[in-house]
């Protein structure tokens, strides 16, 4: 061997004991296993004591208002039919005069029919978010007791492995 091969060689070797002492580090992490959590956001609003109470309180405060959109459309209903069955023997201006009824009465309904919609689903995002919320602070106690890395709320696929709703709901309904 010559004095340049050794040299050579040397520092090769360096070189590679360095990149080794530079990549230890990463083995050992990559050694060490994320702990992975799912919480399945559909299921919490479908099971959950809370998401349950807060649909009832919905239903009931809105109650009132579908039954009155309720009978609305069967009087409209039913001024349509004896529109229908009468408009042989109706003078033209009676006619005229009910349709116009008819018309103003479905216009009223479908105004206020849009405004329970919009009414109801700002009140459901409302009581929805305040669920969400409460659930999110769950997650994050159990994520931090048991030492979780990272859990996901929405996902195309979740092995049941790492499912942990089943976890969320409990301390949700408080059992």
């Amino acid at each position: 061997m010559t004095l340049k091969s050794l040299t050579t060689s040397s520092v090769s070797l360096k070189c590679m004991a360095l990149l080794a002492a530079l990549l230890m580090p990463l083995a050992s992490a990559q050694a060490q296993e994320s702990k992975v959590g799912f919480v399945s956001t559909e299921r919490i609003f479908r099971e959950a004591a809370p998401a349950k109470a807060a649909q009832a309180k919905i239903e009931q405060e809105f109650s009132r208002r579908d039954k009155e959109l309720q009978e609305m459309a069967s009087k409209l209903k039913s001024m349509s039919e004896k529109l229908d069955k009468d408009a042989a023997v109706l003078s033209e201006s009676d006619r005229v005069k009910r349709q116009r009824d008819l018309a103003d009465l479905d216009k009223d309904f479908q105004r206020k029919q849009r405004e329970f919609r919009e009414d109801l689903n700002q009140r459901r995002n409302e009581e929805l978010a305040i669920v969400l919320e409460r659930t999110n602070k769950v997650i994050k106690q159990i994520a931090e007791t048991e030492k979780y890395d990272i859990v996901f709320q929405e996902a195309v696929y979740a092995s049941p492995r790492i499912d942990i709703t089943d976890k969320v709901l409990k301390a949700l309904n408080g059992k």
